[in-house]
């Protein structure tokens, strides 16, 4: 009976938290809704983009969050766009990346959400800024 109750209690602490990952990953984009376009929202994915169209008449991706079957994702371009902004991101927040700009959580991790707060408000300054675009 202990023993099912540790297992019981080891699993419920590892066990992964979609729903609330997803929705607290979210709300980290929440103070940019009103000046992007959302180009996507469900119950799984949420994505942004900036009013600006590139020479290939798309709008730039700015991010998004999508919830998949072994992990939730959270996308960033400045990231992969903007060494400035990839230079800031600490060690712990680097063990989640997958690829150049997409971080994965299987829970919430109030530090590194925090810390994807502060590199989202960078990354909007920049996606933003009228001199950002020149170069494309």
């Amino acid at each position: 009976m202990i023993r099912q109750r540790q297992k019981l209690e080891s699993n419920m602490r590892t066990s992964p938290d979609f729903d609330t990952t997803f929705q607290q990953l979210k709300a980290i984009f929440e103070p940019y809704r009103s000046r992007l376009i959302v180009s996507a929202e469900s119950d799984s994915l949420f994505s942004l983009e900036v009013d600006h169209v590139m020479k290939n008449k798309h709008r730039l991706y700015f991010g998004g969050v999508r919830k998949g079957k072994a992990y939730v994702s959270f996308h960033l371009m400045p990231v992969y766009s903007c060494p400035e902004i990839e230079s800031q991101i600490s060690a712990e927040l680097k063990k989640r990346m997958q690829g150049k700009s997409c971080f994965n959580f299987s829970q919430p991790d109030a530090k590194l959400f925090k810390e994807l707060a502060k590199i989202t408000k960078l990354g909007f300054k920049t996606f933003t800024d009228k001199e950002f675009y020149s170069r494309f």
